[in-house]
């Protein structure tokens, strides 16, 4: 089954109001490079109506890097799915390695997420992933199911028709080393297939996209790989140019 290439940056907690401006310009000017590529960027928080305000008419869609796991209530600090909603995201980040191991968000946390964005619309694009010991030890298998069971089993697979996967290898996000084409395409053969076990109509249709340290240098030869159908970018999607190349590349393996 063919399924669309998706491209989406992951701003991080990087970002002024004029650096915003000026970033989605220069990644704007370039739209006509990604025809039939989907495009999405995820801006900090306090910019998501500025950022979807600069985002109006183009072809390049808003996404949030984070939600909180419970409903509109006495959680300080935190933001709802339908806020999200309101603010004009199509799409949340859940389980991003960063909020798993820096903040103690557990799997079961993780679920609730993608179910509570699931349930205003918004579509959840659920990141797993081991770190460099779990590879060492021959552990990446077993975590990424672990990470992915968790999910399955709170909002079923049929959740996964509208939902979105990226692999995103702990031991290569902002470190400057990717997984190589082969490794990353044999994880997400893992994933797929584990999906595939219940419902192989939607594991066909399932795109799982990979992350980290992905850049326009390496992002053809990941592409080309049959079951990574894009890819969840950090710092390269910062600057507008490697973006874009990131967005051509994608397009030449549709």
């Amino acid at each position: 089954m063919r399924r669309n290439k998706l491209v989406a940056g992951n701003w991080k907690m990087q970002g002024r109001q004029a650096g915003n401006t000026a970033l989605v310009g220069s990644l704007l000017a370039h739209a006509a490079e990604w025809s039939g590529v989907e495009m999405w960027v995820a801006p900090p928080l306090p910019y998501l109506q500025q950022v979807g305000a600069l985002l109006s008419g183009s072809t390049v869609s808003l996404l949030a890097q984070n939600v909180s796991h419970e409903d509109d209530g006495a959680c300080t600090g935190e933001v709802s799915a339908g806020m999200l909603a309101d603010c004009g995201c199509m799409a949340v980040i859940v389980g991003h390695s960063e909020r798993r191991s820096r903040y103690g968000e557990t799997d079961a946390q993780v679920a609730e997420k993608f179910v509570r964005a699931q349930a205003v619309g918004l579509v959840p694009v659920l990141c797993v992933g081991e770190t460099l010991a779990e590879r060492d030890a021959g552990q990446t298998e077993g975590v990424v199911l672990r990470q992915l069971e968790a999910v399955l089993q709170r909002a079923g697979v049929k959740s996964f028709a509208n939902a979105v996967l990226a692999y995103e290898p702990v031991w290569a996000i902002g470190t400057g080393h990717s997984a190589t084409p082969a490794q990353a395409q044999a994880v997400h053969v893992v994933l797929r297939e584990h999906v595939a076990v219940v419902d192989p109509v939607t594991a066909a249709a399932l795109r799982v996209l990979y992350g980290g340290s992905v850049k326009a240098s390496n992002a053809a030869e990941l592409f080309a790989m049959p079951d990574i159908d894009g890819a969840l970018v950090g710092g390269a999607s910062l600057d507008a140019n490697e973006f874009a190349a990131i967005a051509r590349a994608a397009r030449a393996a549709q």
